[in-house]
């Protein structure tokens, strides 16, 4: 059986928009755009307990992220952009210069 998919979508917030000005390789950037946020019910569906390492596959790559519970609706996952983020999009634009972000389909089980 296949395992269940969520739709990721990755976006701007307002503390990754404040860190990045302090460098992407300070601690609180790092921590921010290596968190993601899913809905609760999909936590315990998967397994998946706050606070752990879960692993983020999709069809151009993959990334481990810190796995937090949030005011998330069903069957979606967010994480703030960065480099994480980066190794799960693909590389087509479809002409706007900036490779897909929302919507993309990814599988996440937790790291033993």
């Amino acid at each position: 059986m296949a395992a269940k998919r969520y739709l990721m979508n990755a976006g701007r917030t307002t503390k990754q928009g404040q860190q990045i000005n302090i460098g992407k390789d300070s601690p609180e950037y790092l921590a921010l755009t290596t968190t993601i946020f899913m809905n609760a019910d999909d936590m315990k569906e998967a397994g998946i307990t706050s606070g752990v390492n879960v692993r983020v596959v999709s069809d151009n790559g993959e990334a481990i992220f810190l796995c937090k519970e949030g005011k998330i609706p069903a069957g979606i996952i967010f994480v703030a952009y960065g480099p994480p983020t980066c190794k799960l999009m693909g590389q087509t634009t479809d002409g706007t210069g900036m490779p897909t972000s929302k919507g993309w389909e990814v599988e996440v089980e937790p790291i033993v």
